[in-house]
């Protein structure tokens, strides 16, 4: 039974659709300005379980482009503000929070600890975004990962491609290099702008820990990223169906 809140979607794609998209199951990790409104429109699009991740406690300085960044919410898990946003959405969501720091070997056991139907990767620390995306791609998992988003302007610029016909951007070099290093060229999707960043709106600063640098970022390109990086997963998981 598809219910009456999902009525345009399934008018926009039609019942076997949209029963495919209620029986899947989505991890989305990093819960900033892309990652939670990415996970938002994958549960408004109708998927049925989604697992969000993130160790972050939602800052003053994220008001200005993360959905779930309220006055009333600073200092609150951005995990738990935004669960209790989804599930204000689709109260049969079967959502799994995890509030924890992405490393090695909780990402093995997170990846091995379901059947997931896509990855979604919002993760901003280097190291760990890179770990996260080689082992989705040696268990075949699908993934699409977000790049930078930061001092950018002009969303008309953001483009879906492999990670291989990445330019310009500073975060897709840093992750294009380190996969070349672990054997990997080619075969990841990516969110990704050309538009080059102001150097002068990045501040290196130990406050940005465990990144090395603040980035200036403009209030809708976060949510642009994170909304096409969501349309990414529903049309692959239509496609793939």
């Amino acid at each position: 039974m598809i219910p009456y809140w999902m009525s345009r979607t399934q008018l926009m794609l039609g019942d076997d659709a949209m029963e495919q998209i209620m029986s899947k199951n989505v991890l989305v990790i990093g819960l900033g300005g892309v990652g939670a409104i990415c996970a938002e429109m994958i549960v408004r699009a109708g998927v049925g379980s989604i697992t969000i991740v993130d160790n972050d406690k939602v800052d003053a300085s994220n008001i200005n482009r993360q959905i779930q960044a309220l006055q009333s919410s600073v200092d609150l898990p951005k995990a738990q503000v935004l669960s209790k946003r989804l599930l204000d959405i689709n109260p049969n969501l079967n959502l799994t929070v995890h509030e924890m720091y992405i490393k090695e070997e909780i990402t093995t056991n997170l990846l091995e600890s379901a059947n997931w139907d896509y990855v979604v990767d919002c993760i901003d620390t280097l190291s760990c975004k890179v770990f996260l995306i080689k082992k989705c791609i040696d268990m075949k998992l699908p993934i699409v990962s977000s790049m930078g988003a930061g001092g950018k302007l002009d969303p008309s610029q953001i483009i879906v491609t492999d990670i291989s016909k990445t330019y310009v951007c500073n975060l897709a070099r840093y992750v294009r290099k380190r996969l070349q290093a672990l054997g990997v060229k080619k075969g990841l999707k990516v969110v990704f702008s050309p538009e080059k960043a102001d150097q002068e709106k990045i501040i290196v600063t130990e406050k940005a820990f465990p990144k090395k640098s603040i980035i200036g970022t403009m209030s809708y390109m976060p949510a642009i990223f994170g909304c096409t990086v969501a349309s990414v997963v529903i049309r692959d998981l239509i496609t793939n169906h």
